[in-house]
């Protein structure tokens, strides 16, 4: 499995606030969307979000979002060395994601385009 790219999901409390840091940081302009009842803003490498706890909680749960060129591969590859599945491969508009949580308690997002 070879990883090709690394999101850092970053909950904060305000996007508007944030975004323009953002943007002059990486040098890349927001993509603003919604999903699941939160609202986010990719920047380069950074996903950023807000939204009800309830529901931002547990987006944050997931540490990092994982690029993967073969998501059922790259499944296989981490639950052979000890990953647990927490959610299935599943389609979505960004293209195919499961969720992994790794041995050491991390839990990732991967996904393929």
């Amino acid at each position: 499995m070879t990883i090709d790219s690394v999101v850092i999901r970053r909950r904060v409390p305000d996007l508007d606030a944030v975004q323009t840091f953002y943007e002059e940081l990486t040098g890349e302009p927001a993509n603003r969307f919604a999903f699941a009842g939160l609202q986010l803003a990719a920047v380069g490498p950074f996903l950023l979000f807000t939204g009800p706890d309830e529901v931002a909680e547990r987006f944050a749960g997931v540490a990092a979002t994982l690029g993967v060129a073969d998501l059922d591969a790259a499944v296989e590859q981490a639950r052979a060395a000890g990953a647990e599945l927490v959610a299935a491969p599943a389609d979505t508009p960004n293209g195919r994601r499961a969720v992994l949580r790794h041995p050491d308690g991390a839990v990732y997002e991967y996904v393929s385009g």
